[in-house]
């Protein structure tokens, strides 16, 4: 008998416990073309992509990867010219791209924050903002989501440094933080404010400044972390901030150091897309999600969301599941978000509207989910 199998007999256990509680995974393949992704033959409408803004394909060239890391031979000089451009973006003193934007958030908080500091984190900040947290060695203090009571009864005492970390629109929620009233709160206590905008950049505000311009709180925002695989459609992460942060990231953030560097082609990629007209798809965009809010509310479903994320909460997992499957059955893809990304019994299904989308998709899309009603919720 081979032990090498018995040593591992303990997934077989864990991996019961997660088909019993409805939370098992699987990845299905599928080819994304435009607002469809075809699954098993079959072309569905694609409500489950990032590719918010939908800026039409264009040719990437391709090269020879780098193969090191940036502080090795891997910073190829079209970084500078993305980095300066994102900084003026964010009207920051500078900016450093990480190969994606899981990475940046993992980099930014242990480079900043340290052991005898204070870290006032959201209660609904994205996965990779509470690794972040943790790997810093700071204290953390999660806050009541946007309660800017608790966030300020919770930011008394600290001795060290004190951050500030939300996230601009919340990825599962689909809701605005409360930046005027954070960044307000952070001018008075002498906080630093760290907000990941990774869903709000190129869609909101001017020019898709990002969430804080949208409230008015441009260049208030300390230090601005984002994604550029999101609504730019493109791959990788950033920070931007004063030059100071930007230096401490190149010099103690280990996911920027201990990696290899994108390669020089798709950041190419990425500064093509944020150089291209983005506003005509902004436009197409705020439509679109205007009418699957609107469609959805008629319906009955609880489409609250002020924003292109519109959560439609199921409740059990398993339900959950069945009405993804149910969707899928009438060409509708929009994927069961489950414990652990959301809180048990509050499974959903999480609609991403994008600028893919035709008058006819959204329509197909909302007669499927009229179906699905009754049935589920």
């Amino acid at each position: 008998m081979d032990s090498r199998h018995n040593s591992l007999d303990f997934a077989d256990a864990r991996l019961h416990r997660i088909q019993e509680d409805g939370l098992y995974r699987t990845l299905k393949s599928g080819t994304v073309q435009g607002q469809y992704i075809t699954i098993d033959g079959k072309r569905l409408i694609n409500l489950c992509s990032n590719d918010y803004l939908g800026i039409p394909a264009t040719p990437v060239r391709t090269g020879q990867s780098q193969s090191s890391s940036r502080l090795v031979s891997g910073n190829d000089p079209v970084y500078d010219q993305l980095e300066e451009a994102l900084a003026r973006h964010k009207s920051q003193q500078g900016s450093l791209v990480y190969p994606t934007g899981y990475m940046a958030n993992t980099g930014v908080m242990p480079a900043v924050a340290q052991k005898g500091d204070l870290i006032l984190s959201d209660e609904l900040n994205h996965a990779s903002i509470i690794e972040s947290c943790r790997l810093s060695g700071a204290r953390v203090s999660v806050y009541r989501h946007n309660d800017m009571d608790d966030l300020e009864k919770k930011l008394e005492g600290g001795a060290g440094n004190r951050f500030i970390v939300t996230e601009g629109i919340f990825s599962m929620d689909g809701d605005y933080s409360d930046i005027r009233e954070i960044v307000d709160l952070a001018g008075r206590t002498g906080a630093v404010t760290v907000l990941d905008d990774a869903h709000g950049d190129f869609v909101a505000g001017s020019d898709g400044r990002g969430v804080p311009d949208l409230f008015g709180v441009a260049g208030k925002v300390d230090i601005y972390i984002s994604s550029l695989s999101k609504a730019l459609g493109s791959f990788g992460g950033y920070v931007a901030s004063d030059e100071r942060i930007i230096q401490l990231c190149i010099n103690q953030s280990r996911p920027f150091i201990y990696t290899s560097a994108l390669p020089a082609f798709l950041v190419e990629h990425s500064l093509g897309r944020f150089l291209s007209d983005r506003e005509a798809r902004r436009q197409v965009l705020a439509r679109n999600t205007r009418q699957m809010a609107d469609g959805l509310k008629r319906i009955g479903y609880d489409a609250t969301s002020q924003t292109h994320i519109i959560p439609v909460v199921v409740g059990r997992e398993r339900d959950a599941l069945e009405m993804g499957e149910f969707l899928r059955k009438r060409g509708v893809f929009v994927q069961p978000i489950r414990y652990p990304t959301v809180p048990k019994n509050q499974a959903r299904l999480r609609i991403s509207v994008t600028a893919w989308l035709t008058d006819a998709d959204i329509k197909e899309s909302l007669g499927a989910f009229e179906s699905a009603h009754g049935r589920f919720c």
